[in-house]
């Protein structure tokens, strides 16, 4: 159980930047780990804060898919911290492999872009 919450936690901060770059983009992407790998250096006896810190590389590995129409990987770390007890000293160490396949766009969804494109266009051009 103690691992699996562990787990939990940093599945959630890496896939939480991956659906955050796709939230104002009217396309959809495959996005699923392929494996994880722990390190469990000392026991957690708090509250847990799990970083991450590969935002631009994980905006990078959805532009890779979306350009090559392929699956692409990127392996993701993440930090596990009880910053009440231990400050910045992990507690766990992870390391995911983030991967993402372009799948097109959304049917009748727009970006906030193009919206703001059309809007303003004169009507009936």
């Amino acid at each position: 159980m103690y691992f699996g919450a562990l787990c939990a936690g940093a599945d959630a901060a890496a896939a939480l930047i991956g659906l955050a770059a796709t939230r104002d983009e009217p396309s959809r992407y495959s996005i699923l780990f392929k494996d994880v790998k722990g390190e469990f250096l000392k026991r957690a006896e708090g509250d847990v804060h799990f970083t991450c810190e590969q935002g631009a590389e994980i905006r990078g590995l959805l532009a890779r898919a979306r350009a090559s129409g392929e699956r692409e990987s990127l392996p993701v770390r993440v930090i596990a911290t009880v910053p009440r007890l231990s400050g910045d000293e992990p507690v766990a160490r992870f390391e995911l492999t983030l991967s993402a396949k372009y799948r097109g766009t959304v049917a009748g969804v727009t970006s906030g872009t193009e919206k703001s494109a059309r809007q303003a266009r004169p009507a009936g051009r």
